[in-house]
């Protein structure tokens, strides 16, 4: 059989490809080496309750013509992302803004919150930011950095402050309004009945091959290919010829309480002291405003990646972007294959983002050469 592209992973991206791609007259095939699509955006329903099996994912976007391309694909609701951050027995709202710093400091006015945290900057000293304590102290002061990021940055590097480049935190949000909406874009939702029936539809029509590795598949395979599009792990495509880039994972703890129909009361509640071994923990049901008698909780546990692991976030420091750059150079000279997504391109991506690239790169497809 003879297929215009081969797709390696049935992620957001490889699917939005794959489905331009179809709409076009091309043939394509995907594998898939998870046994389900949709890659970390994947939900699974437990007891009526759509979880999200890979971590916390909310839509959210400025783009109106890529809000316009989810909307054809499901129905978005009118989540607003409000998480909740605990320190000891503080709990305090995020991001941060006038509701933490009142609880915080015990004041009502944006002045008295902006004199506070300028007082503490200024007693700082700190001219030239050398790592990232430094830096995010710089950037709010001592409280706010001590109770609500420095434990939480470091469970989630797995390295202290000080070890960390000053550049991993460019800004901290700070707003001087009573405003719990985390994320500032125009648009934000959850997809009604969980993500799985968008990527469902859009590799509609697409022959999909599951638990399937692309080295054995393409040792193995009959069929040709007049190119790849690859959405796996840049530095594996190559066999680590260059080095292994690093990266950070996550391990999930999901539970299912029978019988406790809201367990938090938010979708998301963060755990910033650096005592407590998980990042957050999640209950699904909030994310669709669920009334079901029971509940699902996870708890995010960040850890060091070892080969075997799911990669979730690249370690952008100045080793592994020289490390990237290599590979890089490597895969210009693949004239027939693609490298897209977080994995191809070694590069942290929201959901909008995902799929503008994925549209970019079947436009650039369709360029004549």
């Amino acid at each position: 059989m003879e297929y215009d592209y081969l797709i390696v992973g049935a992620g957001l991206f490889g699917a939005v490809f794959a489905n331009e791609m179809k709409k076009r007259g091309k043939r394509c095939l995907v594998i898939e080496k998870r046994g389900h699509i949709a890659g970390n955006i994947y939900t699974e329903k437990i007891n009526g309750i759509n979880v999200h099996k890979y971590g916390a994912h909310i839509f959210h976007t400025s783009d109106r013509k890529i809000w316009d391309y989810v909307n054809e694909l499901a129905t978005f609701n009118n989540f607003v992302n409000s998480p909740i951050a605990i320190y000891k027995d503080e709990l305090y709202n995020m991001p941060f803004n006038m509701n933490t710093f009142s609880k915080m400091w015990g004041i009502k006015t944006p002045a008295e919150a902006e004199n506070i945290i300028r007082e503490q900057i200024a007693d700082l000293n700190i001219t030239e930011p050398k790592n990232l304590e430094e830096q995010a102290l710089s950037l709010v002061g001592k409280d706010i950095y001590e109770k609500l990021v420095k434990g939480y940055t470091e469970k989630q590097w797995g390295r202290d402050c000080k070890e960390l480049p000053a550049f991993i935190i460019k800004r901290l949000p700070v707003r001087f309004t009573y405003d719990n909406n985390y994320f500032n874009d125009t648009y934000q939702g959850i997809p009604e009945g969980g993500y799985t029936q968008i990527a469902e539809k859009l590799l509609d029509g697409t022959q999909v091959l599951l638990n399937t590795e692309f080295n054995e598949f393409r040792a193995k395979s009959g069929h040709s290919f007049k190119k790849i599009l690859y959405t796996g792990m840049i530095d594996e495509f190559f066999d680590y010829s260059e080095g292994a880039l690093e990266y950070r994972t996550l391990s999930f703890e999901t539970k299912l309480i029978e019988g406790e129909p809201n367990y938090q009361g938010n979708a998301v509640v963060n755990y910033t002291q650096r005592e407590i071994p998980y990042t957050r923990i999640i209950e699904h049901k909030h994310f669709e405003f669920g009334r079901q008698p029971d509940t699902v909780i996870t708890k995010e546990y960040p850890k060091e990646w070892s080969r075997g692991d799911e990669p979730y976030y690249p370690v952008n420091d100045d080793k592994n972007a020289q490390l990237y750059q290599k590979y890089l150079q490597l895969a210009k000279s693949e004239k027939n294959v693609l490298f897209g997504g977080r994995l191809g391109q070694y590069k942290y991506y929201d959901m909008d983002k995902v799929i503008a690239a994925a549209l970019d790169m079947v436009e650039e497809e369709q360029e004549p050469r």
